[in-house]
């Protein structure tokens, strides 16, 4: 039984996926295994696979059913203790495992264990991370999860690892909401609603928003997202939890007013609990005219491309 199942889901990423499965074999910890489950990719992903030769890689192919589905056998098929989670286009820095298999024997009692990260732009710009509440340097359990994830999400998927045991009490990711539209964000609430979450502050793991076939608003309307309507009980006496979930609905609405879906947006914008959870820039935003919350998009893609960047949510 290795300690680690490291699952990644991949489709159609045959530039990316070989650079991040070395990341993944060249960790200082040892003790796991690698289960690549290809969701019926395309292109030459399979090929960068299995160019590659380890008794630790679990190669499974299948056919397209979305990224949850393809999360979800992984875990199914996990020997592991914990399941860490890599995305096919992201990296990780070669003491990832060993940084979160401290975490884990330190904090036993926390049902997942994630380190800090970074966002690696188009361009080279590397972005960092700020949570609230949380010293420079921090290691231990997390005193208020939502309340730390208001500026940036303290859990992101490729930096983190649960418990395997805890997915047979909260259940599996959410098959219902496709890729980029909420089914992380969905698992990392149910979890830290129920366990503790133990974070070390050290980088271990980059964001490549530079990888190929991100998720862009062009594809909104082909994406089906988090409702979080299951967590409205919950929110009626966690104040940080409302406001997090707050800047997701927030999200989702001017995506859908960027994409042109005005019934979508009513939904979402109508579902937010107080305008004061979300940052005024975002509140301007909202109220906005679509054509002109499009010129505002736009140009704020042109500063990106300066390396001039901002969060028009926080």
């Amino acid at each position: 039984m290795p300690f680690f199942s490291v699952v990644v889901p991949l489709y159609n990423k045959q530039n990316d996926i070989k650079a991040t499965l070395l990341s993944a074999l060249e960790q200082s910890f040892k003790d796991f295994e690698l289960i690549v489950i290809n969701d019926g990719s395309t292109d030459d992903s399979e090929n960068q696979v299995l160019s590659l030769t380890d008794e630790r890689l679990v190669y499974i192919k299948t056919k397209n059913s979305g990224v949850s589905q393809a999360r979800n056998l992984g875990i199914e098929k996990a020997k592991g203790i914990y399941i860490a989670f890599l995305d096919a286009d992201d990296y990780w820095y070669p003491n990832h495992l060993e940084i979160l298999h401290e975490l884990c024997k330190s904090f036993p009692e926390a049902g997942a264990v994630t380190t800090n990260y970074e966002f690696l732009h188009p361009g080279g710009y590397i972005e960092n991370t700020l949570f609230n509440d949380i010293d420079t340097g921090y290691t231990g359990i997390v005193n208020d999860f939502f309340k730390s994830s208001l500026k940036y999400r303290l859990i992101w998927t490729t930096a983190v690892a649960v418990k395997k045991e805890v997915f047979k009490t909260i259940g599996d990711f959410d098959t219902q909401i496709t890729l980029g539209a909420g089914e992380d964000t969905d698992m990392w609430t149910r979890i830290a609603l129920k366990y503790p979450v133990a974070y070390n502050d050290i980088i271990t793991a980059t964001y490549r928003l530079e990888g190929g076939n991100r998720v862009s608003h062009a594809q909104t309307l082909k994406r089906v997202f988090a409702k979080l309507d299951k967590f409205k009980e919950e929110e009626k006496s966690n104040v940080s939890l409302q406001k997090f979930l707050d800047l997701y609905r927030a999200s989702y609405a001017l995506k859908h007013k960027l994409a042109g879906d005005d019934k979508t947006f009513r939904y979402y914008y109508k579902s937010i609990n107080s305008l004061k959870n979300i940052s005024g820039k975002t509140a301007f935003l909202l109220k906005l005219p679509a054509p002109l919350l499009r010129m505002f998009y736009q140009l704020k893609q042109q500063l990106k491309k300066s390396n001039i960047h901002f969060d028009i949510y926080n």
